[in-house]
């Protein structure tokens, strides 16, 4: 729509300053003058005058310079196409009928000055003429180029656009996998130790599963059912801790209106529970969000464990999703900052302008 817009208005544009370019001498003359008869003759001759640049402007913006100019490897066919048309609209003066004797003689007895004068001042208008036409092709050159300019920009924006939206499906593709197979996990180590608590748990997950399979497909869901979701994720995931974990979570915020992308979250509350609970030593997960101003402030700390080998806290598929997620759906309106000084983990997530 942006992309029509653009274009008629460079349309309408060229038509305006055509007809102002045409019409300007008439209407000066007849403003001067008086004399409406006087003023065709002068639209006529502008007209008569006008009319090779008009030609020529129009054949280069409608179809020399973008089949020719702009095509690699038929360049050439521009300028001698071009040269070629020049040539018949200057014809009659670059070649003009020979006068008589008889005919130079009456001519140059009222003029002061000798035929190599009249030559000289021939040679002069012809090329004058030949360079205004080529003029007006330059000028044909550079406003279909500005046109280029602009189908060129709104394609690469289509195509980032397109990029962008299939690296969310990806996105959601994994994140999804990855969070079912983690809560199937707890629950699975939890019908061993307590089935009634188990069956509650699953119908928890039941609704966490509603939610991520159908709410989540949303590109914004209601913040309070983020939290709804988050909060029960918690829950579940607090299962497996023992009595050396402390959890604590506070989503005191008032969620209005506010919308956000769905799922967001996840990861960082994942990171926390994989590396910051250890069944023998005590251990800590805090998870809060706030509103600070119009902003959303997501906070997660958790004391460090780090595991052996190469998985270390801070890295994942998860936590990359959630760092390539937020530069896609909240350029240039979002803060991440995460920081390990060896005991505690403390990530941090700003939403900026959300809350209403």
């Amino acid at each position: 729509m942006g992309k029509d817009r653009h274009i008629n208005i460079l349309n309408v544009t060229q038509v305006l300053v055509w007809t102002i370019v045409i019409l300007m001498p008439a209407a000066l003359s007849w403003y001067i003058a008086g004399n409406s008869a006087n003023a065709y003759k002068v639209f006529l001759q502008t007209l008569r005058t006008m009319a090779p640049v008009l030609f020529l402007y129009l054949v280069n913006y409608l179809w020399l310079v973008p089949k020719y100019l702009f095509v690699e490897g038929r360049k050439k066919w521009f300028y001698l196409i071009n040269a070629g048309l020049i040539l018949l609209l200057n014809i009659r003066l670059l070649f003009p009928e020979p006068l008589s004797e008889e005919e130079q003689a009456q001519v140059f007895e009222s003029l002061p000055f000798t035929v190599n004068d009249l030559w000289a001042l021939y040679a002069g208008v012809t090329f004058v003429a030949i360079v205004v036409q080529c003029v007006f092709i330059l000028l044909a050159v550079g406003v279909r180029q500005i046109k280029r300019n602009y189908d060129l920009k709104v394609k690469i924006e289509e195509e980032k656009r397109k990029s962008a939206e299939a690296e969310l499906t990806w996105l959601k593709s994994q994140l999804n996998p990855h969070f079912l197979f983690n809560t199937l996990n707890n629950i699975s180590s939890l019908t061993q130790i307590d089935p009634d608590k188990a069956q509650e748990s699953i119908g928890q997950l039941s609704d966490l599963l509603r939610y991520a399979l159908y709410d989540s497909d949303k590109d914004l869901v209601p913040l309070a059912g983020e939290i709804d979701f988050m909060d029960n994720y918690i829950g579940l995931m607090s299962l497996r801790c023992n009595e050396m974990t402390t959890v604590e979570k506070d989503f005191s915020i008032q969620a209005g209106d506010a919308r956000v992308a769905p799922l967001l979250f996840i990861s960082l509350i994942e990171n926390a529970f994989k590396h910051g609970v250890n069944a023998r030593y005590p251990s800590f997960v805090k998870i809060a969000m706030r509103g600070e101003d119009r902003d959303l402030v997501f906070t997660c700390k958790n004391s460090v464990f780090e595991k052996a080998g190469t998985d270390h806290i801070g890295s994942g598929i998860g936590v990359e999703n959630l760092q390539r997620r937020l530069e896609l759906l909240y350029p240039d309106a979002f803060e991440y900052n995460a920081v390990n000084d060896g005991r505690v983990y403390s990530a941090t997530v700003r939403l900026k302008d959300i809350l209403s």
